[in-house]
Order: structure tokens, then C-alpha cells, then sequence
């Protein structure tokens, strides 16, 4: 399941945005991890969070910096403490945020950041837990592509795990793909990224005959 997920991240264009604190710090922040310093632009999401007591984006970002860098990650004291601070800053995003989608989608991933590292000792410990939180994100906001993409390709690697068909899938697959096309973020900092590996995920596995 090592390919099972990496969600981009969103790039998120500021142009002409009125400019507060707030927004140059985030707009930092993504310019960072644009330029492939994923450990600076965490630290700045994480001052930010800390001004920004009420705002649950910042603390969101800090867990998605750890978490989409524990997947390659074979040192185990390292993985451990990059996902233990995730998990922190995670928990902090959902007691400011309840019934989040992206919330959901971001916690299965740090578990599935464990199932990666060692199936056999964190597979089943993990595996219901991802199932059921994508089934919790997709209750929430079926339209968003990150909840409809993550959650079909949980299913697909599940199946191939256990030797099943998984072409059954490539028809929600490819509805996932289409959403990130028509879905509208919420707002300029929100979540956003993740098409190109869902493109890259559909061509992989639904190849055409």
C-alpha cells in the first residue's frame, strides 16, 4: 500500500488578496513548502496557529507537514515523533473545528501513514479506523474530491490487498478525479490540492484496454 496516498498540496495563488498578518503568514508559509522546505513552513504554520488561537487551518497544516513526510520515512523514532506531533496539532484542529471533512480525510491518512511503515504490526490496529473515518468524511461532504478520492482509493488498495477485483472501483475513481474540477474551496487557505496524484492514481489503476 505504499502508493495508496500522497495528497498534494495546494498551491494557492494570493494574488491581489488583501495582505494582514495573517495572510502573509500563510501565504509564507505555502510559498515554503512550494519550494520544497516542508520543515520551515511547518514552523510557521505552527507561530501562526499560535497567534491564531481560533483558526483551525494553521494547526491543520502543521499535522499535513508530518504526516505526508512520515510516509517515506524508515527511521521509526523518527516516524514516531513526526506523527505524534501531527496527531497533537490534529486534535487541536478538531476541537476548533467539528464535523470536518478535512479533518477526517487527514487523520486516516496519518493512520494509514502507520499502515505503510509496517502493515503486519499496524494493519489491523488501523485499518477499520481509515474505512470508517472516509465513511465519517463522505456522510459530511460526499462533492469533495479529497473525501470521495481518498475514500475510493482506501477501498481499491483493500481489495487488491486481499486479492479481489479492484476495476469495480475505477468508475467512482474516475467521478473522484471529476469532482476536483467542479468542487469550490471554501475559502483561499483552504484545502485545495491532490489532483494530479488522483490523475496519476486513475491512469495507474483503471488503465483503458
Amino acid at each position: 500500500m505504499k502508493n495508496l496516498l500522497i495528497i498534494a498540496i495546494a498551491f494557492i495563488s494570493f494574488t491581489g488578496l488583501a495582505q494582514g498578518k495573517y495572510e502573509k503568514g500563510m501565504t509564507k508559509a505555502f510559498e515554503l513548502w512550494q519550494n520544497e522546505k516542508p520543515w520551515e513552513a511547518a514552523n510557521m504554520f505552527e507561530r501562526i496557529a499560535q497567534a491564531e488561537m481560533d483558526n483551525w487551518l494553521p494547526p491543520f497544516y502543521v499535522a499535513q507537514v508530518n504526516v505526508i513526510n512520515s510516509f517515506n520515512e524508515k527511521d521509526e523514532t523518527k516516524l514516531t515523533a513526526q506523527l505524534k506531533k501531527a496527531q497533537d496539532f490534529l486534535n487541536d484542529a478538531k476541537a476548533l473545528s467539528k464535523d470536518n471533512a478535512e479533518i477526517l480525510v487527514l487523520q486516516a491518512q496519518l493512520y494509514t501513514a502507520w499502515v505503510v511503515y509496517d502493515g503486519a504490526k499496524y494493519g489491523m490496529t488501523y485499518s477499520q479506523k481509515i474505512a470508517q473515518l472516509y465513511n465519517e468524511a463522505y456522510k459530511i461532504e460526499p462533492t469533495n474530491p479529497r473525501v470521495a478520492f481518498g475514500k475510493t482509493e482506501w477501498d481499491m488498495g483493500t481489495a487488491r490487498f486481499f486479492g479481489q477485483d479492484t476495476s469495480k472501483f475505477c468508475e467512482d475513481l474516475k467521478k473522484a478525479v471529476a469532482l476536483y474540477e467542479t468542487y469550490e474551496p471554501k475559502g483561499p487557505f483552504h484545502p485545495q490540492g491532490g489532483v494530479e496524484y488522483a490523475r496519476g492514481s486513475l491512469e495507474q489503476n483503471c488503465k483503458e484496454e
